[in-house]
């Protein structure tokens, strides 16, 4: 097992009206930046009970909405706009990971001189950041618990993921009631993403992670049998409430910790939702059964018919047969049982025309992955999945 530094700060209030831990807010300070993207949390009432407690505690609100599913580096730099002409103490996100993601980065960008975009380019320029706090309505990302955070320039067709310790929430608010009113499409979509972030722990090259890939299979068993529970009955507790617990460990370090390699699905898919602005969640799941296939071979079926094994009781004791059963299953659970995109033509894409340049900027996102990809390999992947 490698060497490795687990630090999660970040306090979990989880449960039923968890809310009025809102009110630790003040402790950072008397104003703070509320985030969050439509409207969805004034109809459903969160933002007026958020509202009301942080006044209530001392803190006055200044407001950045209208971020979008793909956080847009416009949005961050009018948020760090705010922050510093209203000397803001906190930054606060309601929603989901794009939410939560768009306030770190604002959180980080109001305590830097340059240009916010600096920081998405490059983690390591994230010095200073004002605290942050969300309040989760979607099981997807792990954004609540992790360090990290993807933003986009649509204008320049880039989409770039970011992070540090310091982009980490100081607390957030899990409430599994408020995810009830998540739409199939999205609640399939965040199992997605859930997923891939497991995939991507999980398939490395460690040999001594023993532990971390258990915990993984207990993660992606967890969201394989509760993913089509939330999508048959959308009020379900339980299966929303492990959705969400199991998307906060799928990336807040736990699986990965000393064994971690570079992912390669996730700069693929960015790649995507950075030309086509699609949904994040369906492009994983249209990218991950045809990423399982191309990286299959003798040397790696082995950990491929450990996942067939442990996660969906596959029976078969040659390796590659196991292997390509349990990549079988994947595809089915994605595309049959949640009712996700098949393939890139179902969420909109029509040509191949941007594959070639989005396959040589995914590329340096996959060095030092399970199967290192070449350009030409992405290319590949793109194509069989078109």
């Amino acid at each position: 097992m490698k060497n490795f530094r687990f630090y999660v700060p970040t306090v979990i209030c989880f449960g039923k009206d968890q809310l009025a831990s809102l009110a630790k807010v003040r402790e950072s300070g008397e104003k703070v930046l509320l985030c969050y993207g439509g409207g969805s949390i004034k109809k459903n009432g969160i933002y007026d009970k958020a509202v009301a407690i942080l006044k209530e505690a001392g803190v006055e609100v200044f407001e950045l909405s209208g971020i979008a599913p793909n956080p847009r580096i416009d949005s961050v730099r009018a948020g760090v706009e705010i922050c510093r002409s209203e000397g803001i103490n906190s930054v606060l996100a309601i929603g989901g990971g794009s939410t939560i993601d768009c306030a770190k980065i604002v959180a980080a960008g109001a305590c830097y001189d340059g240009d916010a975009w600096d920081l998405v380019l490059d983690g390591s320029k994230i010095k200073a950041a004002l605290p942050v706090y969300s309040v989760l309505t979607l099981s997807a990302t792990g954004s609540e618990m992790d360090a990290f955070a993807v933003i986009s320039d649509m204008g320049k067709n880039e989409k770039w993921g970011t992070g540090g310790d310091l982009l980490k929430p100081r607390l957030s608010v899990l409430d599994p009631t408020y995810t009830y009113t998540v739409s199939k499409k999205q609640t399939a979509a965040g199992t997605a993403d859930m997923m891939s972030h497991t995939f991507e722990n999980y398939f490395h090259r460690e040999k001594g992670g023993y532990l971390q890939d258990r915990f993984a299979e207990a993660l992606l068993k967890t969201m394989i049998k509760y993913g089509p529970v939330a999508l048959a009955e959308p009020e379900n507790y339980e299966a929303r409430a492990n959705l969400m617990w199991a998307s906060s460990h799928a990336i807040n370090g736990l699986i990965s910790a000393g064994v971690q390699d570079a992912w390669c699905v996730h700069p693929m898919e960015h790649e995507l939702s950075a030309f086509y602005d699609i949904t994040h969640g369906e492009g994983l799941a249209i990218l991950t059964p045809v990423w399982m296939e191309h990286v299959l071979s003798e040397e790696t079926a082995p950990k491929f018919a450990e996942y067939a094994r442990n996660v969906w009781d596959v029976r078969e004791e040659d390796d590659m047969k196991a292997a390509k059963l349990g990549i079988e299953k994947t595809r089915e659970f994605f595309f049959e049982t949640m009712g996700l995109p098949a393939n890139l033509r179902a969420v909109g894409i029509t040509e191949q025309d941007n594959f070639d340049i989005m396959a040589k900027k995914a590329a340096a996102g996959c060095v030092g992955s399970y199967v290192p990809l070449s350009a030409d390999d992405i290319v590949e992947i793109f194509k069989a999945a078109f």
